[in-house]
């Protein structure tokens, strides 16, 4: 009786050691890969960890001989009760996609997820299609100036999720580029220029929405401001009618003040017109003046890796507009402004 008692428990026991890791094994596995991505498309992949695993020790690794990698190592880790949700997002190469297979070590045991594949599909292209496939995509906002006497810079300022903004490319334009591109997970900004005539009057161009799988059109009016408006911003055309909108507003107060002291006889209404005009009047007051050197270059956008529109032709001094980091603004001719760095700033 004895022998049989300890042949059910070495059974019991081997049962037991077989299935833990089976156990483990069986809590990941993929809550989400598309059926198909595009070309260049930022897609995601989605793992679920079920049960009570703690999110903050696992550790994640694509194999390495993979021709695919993820865009971060560390996934976006939402939780939902007791299962943990890790994304992961890759850009589509132009071969077949393949996700290697994925190494998970919790620290007590390991496991590992098979290699998908996904199927390429093919983009019906657009004439005025942009080269960006994003989940969602909006201009946050956009700046015109003079770029030289025949042509105008067109900055814009986006936001965009899932989103190759690195691949962005415009036709019919003498020139374009992308800077600034900073990448959270999804979320992804950059600051795109565009330099077209001043006879083309609208910029229009499509990205693709990989969510509605549709082509969505933008349609920018291009109308320069008046330069003594423009110099004065940055690169957010609404901080011009803002102040605009400020000044309107200490008129009416220097005036509705006056006249209630002219009325009422009331110090109390002077001083406050006082205060008011002097504030006005610091909406007036000229820029400081700086010094340039000759040769100095004028970036388009406060950046290091900004394209460079032109170097200064001999030493300058011109109005200070703006500061950005190691960079300040300046207007170099008549409605051509741009940025210098302050190593380009004169001496003395």
């Amino acid at each position: 009786m004895k022998h049989i008692f300890r042949f059910f428990w070495a059974i019991g026991s081997l049962v037991l050691f077989v299935a833990s890791p089976l156990n483990a094994q069986s809590e990941f596995k993929y809550s989400y890969v598309p059926k198909k991505v595009y070309e260049n498309q930022i897609f995601p992949v989605t793992v679920m960890a079920t049960g009570k695993e703690n999110g903050d020790t696992l550790t994640f690794s694509f194999d390495p001989n993979g021709a695919m990698q993820p865009l971060f190592k560390t996934p976006l880790n939402i939780k939902n009760g007791n299962d943990n949700f890790y994304t992961f997002y890759f850009k589509a190469l132009k071969n077949e996609i393949h996700i290697p297979k994925l190494f998970i070590d919790s620290g007590t045991h390991q496991s590992s997820l098979a290699e998908q594949k996904i199927l390429l599909a093919k983009l019906q292209g657009r004439k005025d299609f942009s080269g960006v496939l994003a989940a969602d995509m909006k201009i946050k906002n956009n700046q015109v100036s003079n770029y030289d006497e025949t042509h105008h810079l067109v900055t814009l300022s986006i936001e965009a999720y899932e989103a190759n903004l690195e691949d962005m490319q415009l036709k019919d334009v003498v020139e374009y580029g992308i800077e600034d591109i900073e990448r959270n997970q999804a979320k992804a900004e950059a600051e795109f220029y565009v330099v077209m005539p001043v006879s083309q009057k609208m910029l229009t161009f499509t990205y693709f929405n990989t969510i509605k799988q549709q082509y969505v059109s933008f349609e920018i009016p291009i109308e320069l401001a008046d330069t003594s408006v423009s110099t004065q911003s940055d690169l957010n055309p609404q901080e011009d009618s803002f102040e605009q909108l400020k000044k309107y507003i200490l008129f009416f107060l220097v005036s509705f003040f006056l006249l209630m002291f002219i009325i009422k006889r009331d110090f109390f209404y002077l001083v406050f017109g006082a205060v008011s005009l002097i504030t006005l009047l610091t909406f007036y007051m000229p820029h400081k003046k700086i010094c340039v050197k000759q040769g100095a270059s004028l970036y388009i956008l406060p950046t290091p890796n900004s394209t460079i529109s032109t170097k200064t032709n001999s030493r300058l001094e011109t109005m200070l507009l703006g500061e950005r980091g190691e960079f300040k603004k300046i207007e170099y001719q008549k409605g051509i402004i741009g940025w210098i760095k302050n190593e380009d700033l004169c001496e003395n």
